[in-house]
């Protein structure tokens, strides 16, 4: 199951995190966002040794506002404290997955 990220804890379980970590922002009116849903959760069970996980855009407005996200869902990964891959939108569970890989070489 994917973590729930916040303005609370976002500084200290992503920016501060050893490797990467792959953020989902979503809201729960965003039909793309409820299609994605699913799969994120996927991911983190598949990959238990990276942190994946969400932040609601509606109850975390500063994040959403700090990383630019105009449009939802939005996928980052983080890594060093920045964004340093990204997709927008509903996209294929493979394309996530080759986003992990490509940045998860520091950790392996």
């Amino acid at each position: 199951m994917a973590l729930e990220f916040n303005s609370s804890n976002f500084q200290s379980e992503v920016l501060q995190a050893n490797g990467p970590v792959l953020v989902d922002f979503w809201a729960a009116w965003c039909g793309p966002c409820k299609r994605i849903g699913p799969v994120i959760d996927e991911l983190a069970r598949e990959n238990s040794d990276l942190k994946i996980g969400k932040v609601d855009v509606d109850s975390n407005q500063d994040l959403a506002m700090r990383y630019n996200v105009q449009s939802i869902p939005f996928i980052a990964v983080f890594k060093d404290g920045k964004v340093v891959d990204s997709v927008l939108g509903a996209v294929p569970k493979s394309q996530l997955q080759a986003m992990l890989d490509r940045h998860r070489g520091a950790i392996a």
